[in-house]
This record gives C-alpha cells, sequence and structure tokens, in this order.
C-alpha cells in the first residue's frame, strides 16, 4: 500500500470512518455552521444561569468544543456550556466571583483526565438501559422547558413575564414555521441540513417584514476578541483549594455523566463504537484550557449533539466546523447573527426535543417488568426537578436494589438421604448478601442427622456474606454436636472456610475455579483470586 494511500486510510479512521468525499465534507461544513447558530443562545443562556458575562459561556462553547471535536471518542458529538454545569456554579460564582470558577474548572479537567488515564469511563456499561431511557426522556423534558424562557419579556421593572397579544402570535408562528421546514425540507433535498435552511428563511423573513420578535442580539452583545490567556487569580492556598474542591468533584462526575451517556446515544443512533476513556481525556484537556482563557467549562451536549447527527454531521469535521464558525461569530459576525429570531432557534430545538424522546416508552411501558418502567419514570422525573448526575446515580442503585432483591429469589435447596444416613442439601443459584437469609432458612440442624453435606455444584458464592452464612450455619450445627460437609467450592472458598474448624470442606475433582468477588489476599495472603 502507498503512502498516500495509508495516510488517506488513517486520515478517514481519524475523521470518523466516513468516504471523505467533496459532498461529505459539504455535508459537514453545513452541519457545523447549523450546531454553531444553535450554541450561540444556549451558550450566552448557561452563563447567564451560572451568573458569568455571556462570553465566559460562549469561550468555553469554543473551547470545549474545539478540543472534543479534534480528540474526543465520538466523532459526531459536539460539547460546550451546559445548563447541567451551570447550575452547580452559581452558587460558587455568588460566593467567591468567577476567577474561583476559572480555577474550578481546571481543576474539574485534571480530575477527567485522571478518570480517563483509568479508564473509568468504561463504567459507563453499568448504566441499565431503563435508566438511559430516562436519561433521554428527562433531558429532552429539559430541553423543552428551557425554551420556555424565550417567551418571556421583561417589564418595565426589568421583571420577567410571559408574551402576550401579536409578539406572542408572531413568537409561535415563527416557531411553527421553523419546525415545518425542518420536516418538510428532507422531502426536497438533503444536500443542506434542514435546520440551517429554516433558520435562514425565518431570519431573512423577519428581517425583510420588520417583525416585532425577540433576536440573539437581546440576550446579549456576543462581539468581542480571542479568549485571553491568565492564570486564575485565586490565593495559592489550601483553603482555596478546599473551597473549589467540591465543586470540582461535582461538576467532573456530571460532565463525565453527561459525556459518556451521550456517547452511548450516539453510539446507538449510528451504530458505531466510540471510546470512553478517549472521551474523558478529551473532556478534562478542554476543561483545563478552558479555566486557563476565561470559560465557564463544559461536557458534551446532547441537543446540539442531536442537531448535528440529524443534520448528516458524522465526523470530526462538523464539530471542528462549529467552533470554528462560533470563534468566527464572535471576532466578526456578531451583527449579523444578533439578527437571528430566538424563534428561529426555539424551533430547531423543539425538533431536537421531538427527535430526542423516545416516544416509544409509551407503547413500551405495559410490556417491561414493572421495576423497570418504575426506574425509567424515576429517572426522567430526576432529571427534570434536579440534575442529571442525581438521576444516573439513582436510576443504577435502585436497579442495583432491584436486580440483587429479585435474584435473591432464585435460590433453590433440594435436599435428599443417603444410604449411610447423611442428609444432603443440594443447592443451586446465586448465594451472596441479599439471598443468604433465604439460604439459611432452608437448613433444620436440631433436627437433621449427625452428618450433613451441603453441595454447591450447581450455586456460586458472590461474597463476603455467603462465606459468613456457611460459616454461621456450620457453628449452628457445631451446637447440636453434628458435622456440616460442602462440597463442590472453588479453592479460594475451600482455604477461607477451612480457617473456621467448624465445617469438612471435601475436594473434590470437580470444584469449581471461580475468584470470588471480594478481595482477600490482603487479609489472607495468596487466598484471593
Amino acid at each position: 500500500m502507498s503512502t498516500q494511500a495509508s495516510f488517506l486510510d488513517a486520515a478517514k479512521r481519524y475523521l470518523g470512518g466516513e468516504p471523505l468525499t467533496i459532498s461529505r465534507f459539504q455535508i459537514e461544513i453545513l452541519c457545523g455552521l447549523t450546531v454553531a447558530l444553535a450554541l450561540v443562545p444556549e451558550a450566552v443562556a448557561f452563563a447567564f444561569v451560572a451568573g458569568v458575562e455571556p462570553l465566559v459561556g460562549l469561550y468555553a462553547a469554543f473551547i470545549v468544543g474545539l478540543i472534543t471535536a479534534l480528540y474526543g471518542g465520538r466523532p459526531g458529538m459536539i460539547s460546550g456550556a451546559t445548563g447541567a454545569l451551570a447550575v452547580v456554579m452559581v452558587e460558587l460564582v455568588m460566593t467567591h466571583g468567577v476567577q474561583y470558577l476559572f480555577a474550578t474548572v481546571v481543576l474539574m479537567g485534571i480530575f477527567q483526565l485522571i478518570a480517563g488515564v483509568f479508564h473509568l469511563g468504561k463504567f459507563i456499561r453499568m448504566v441499565p438501559r431503563p435508566v438511559m431511557l430516562g436519561f433521554v426522556n428527562g433531558l429532552a423534558i429539559v430541553i423543552f422547558l428551557a425554551q420556555l424562557s424565550q417567551f418571556k419579556v421583561a417589564d418595565a421593572n426589568g421583571v420577567q413575564q410571559w408574551m402576550n397579544g401579536d409578539q406572542l402570535t408572531t413568537m409561535m408562528g415563527l416557531v411553527f414555521l421553523t419546525m415545518l421546514l425542518i420536516y418538510l425540507v428532507p422531502k426536497v433535498t438533503q444536500t443542506i441540513p434542514a435546520p440551517l435552511v429554516a433558520i435562514g428563511l425565518v431570519s431573512a423573513l423577519a428581517i425583510f417584514f420588520k417583525l416585532d420578535t425577540r433576536t440573539v442580539g437581546d440576550l446579549a452583545d456576543i462581539g468581542a476578541g480571542l479568549p485571553p490567556f491568565s492564570i486564575p487569580s485565586v490565593p495559592l492556598t489550601f483553603e482555596t483549594f478546599k473551597i473549589i474542591l467540591p465543586y470540582a468533584l461535582i461538576l467532573a462526575a456530571i460532565g463525565l455523566i453527561e459525556s459518556l451517556l451521550t456517547l452511548n446515544l450516539v453510539n446507538d443512533k449510528l451504530e458505531k463504537r466510540g471510546g470512553a476513556s478517549k472521551e474523558c481525556l478529551a473532556q478534562g484537556a478542554s476543561n483545563v484550557v478552558c479555566g486557563f482563557f476565561g470559560g465557564m467549562g463544559g461536557c458534551a451536549m446532547i441537543g446540539q449533539t442531536m442537531i448535528n447527527v440529524t443534520s448528516g454531521g458524522r465526523t470530526r469535521i462538523s464539530g471542528i466546523a462549529a467552533a470554528i464558525f462560533l470563534l468566527c461569530f464572535i471576532l466578526f459576525a456578531s451583527d449579523l447573527i444578533e439578527l437571528i429570531p430566538l424563534a428561529a432557534l426555539v424551533g430547531v430545538m423543539f425538533m431536537v426535543v421531538i427527535g430526542t424522546f423516545a416516544w416509544d416508552t409509551f407503547k413500551m411501558l405495559p410490556k417491561i417488568p414493572y421495576t423497570d418502567a418504575f426506574v425509567l419514570i424515576l429517572v426522567s422525573l430526576v432529571t427534570v426537578f434536579t440534575d442529571l448526575a442525581i438521576a444516573v446515580i439513582v436510576g443504577v442503585i435502585v436497579s442495583a436494589l432491584v436486580f440483587a432483591w429479585e435474584s435473591a429469589k432464585h435460590v433453590h435447596i433440594r435436599d435428599c438421604m443417603k444410604d449411610t444416613g447423611a442428609k444432603v442439601y443440594h443447592v443451586n443459584g446465586q448465594l451472596y448478601f441479599s439471598s443468604v437469609a433465604e439460604f439459611q432458612e432452608y437448613f433444620d440442624p436440631k433436627d437433621d442427622p449427625d452428618e450433613v453435606i451441603i453441595d454447591f455444584k450447581e450455586a456460586r458464592l458472590w461474597d463476603h456474606s455467603a462465606l459468613e452464612a456457611i460459616e454461621a450455619l456450620a457453628a449452628r450445627y457445631d451446637g447440636y454436636r453434628k458435622k456440616l460437609h460442602v462440597r463442590h467450592l472453588s479453592r479460594d472458598c475451600q482455604m477461607l472456610l477451612e480457617r473456621s474448624g467448624m465445617l469438612i470442606v471435601d475436594k473434590e475433582n470437580d470444584d469449581p475455579v471461580y475468584g470470588l468477588a471480594v478481595d482477600y489476599e490482603t487479609k489472607y495472603g495468596n487466598g484471593g483470586h
């Protein structure tokens, strides 16, 4: 293979595996432009939520978006300033000021880099499917609710009030027109992303007819220069570290959870795998840089990611283009961007909500186990009323507890008598902390014969609770001067149980070989596998 061919193959893999054609490049650039237009009001709005200047949000969207697009684990994903992080930042900014926020963002990035180095991103695979669906549905509702603030205007006293009259009619009409265009344009052509066509046409209509509707310029003046490099102006003391540490940990966790769940969502839609650890490293590096260039930090944005993917963005080019277009808006085209009606961008986000929400959920709920349905609804509600990280953690914990409870019901024991007068118990199932109580209830040391055998050939011991349950059972038999034998245990379990002296471990040739889920090596030498 020639050097040129090798280079092209490497470039193709790096960019996302799509053929590098002129039409593909055109689609990616236009997708990037569409995403950049949608990023502006989002970044400004989240900056307001965090209590910082709009440019702090815009700089974050550019820096985080560019670095994650260049190096992230999933081509096609879009990152920037997000509301999930902003709601955590506001208390820190109000209490200590924006410089402490920049220092926190640097430390947040360092934690995310550590997560990437130690491959902690792989644990996202432990998130069950109902939690994923709940996350998607809850986030769709959050995106929808966030757009409702655009239907408010300030009165003479500066208090936000809902629109009414002609202004509301105009806003609703433009939103509906935008959504209609996004629906119809793909039926005519797919050369240009439908959201970009809709934004362009609705903006032209509003400008030509001088419609009374809110624009991007009503949110903030987005014109400025390049983000300046500066070390956060905070005392380099242990007191400062104590202040920013809890915020940095929370922000790092929220950022990685949202990013990795977004990565999984895009993986499912495109049927391609992404690198979780690589995404952690990219998010960490982008936030470290962000803190030194006056940005509020960020993570993956599911709304903008869905705009990109549904518009045809499949490679790193669209994400890179989005970041560069956003910077160009700040440097050169702020006057033009400020003319775009907010209604057009709201219409785009409403279509994102429709495309993001898993509508099959309503058909699925009556068919899936009620516990899965409960987890799905719970995660959706917690996402809406608290934040994403708490919702996912709650969902995983509840799912794990449900699994443990259900698994505990599947321990079955049958007994039989041998010709020698010994009683044999055959155990089938998984023995661990949740099932040991039911396991112990099967035995009757008082009325059992002097010799009792427990056969674990069809069972497996998972944790220390299982071992303690067997030792406790042996103590009960020992109290009646009876001996308890156990068979078909793994080697590590045999060694640990032999220490009790109250039961006899019968070593068979077909004893299973598996490692106990608990690491005993530090306690018992080489006992753990």
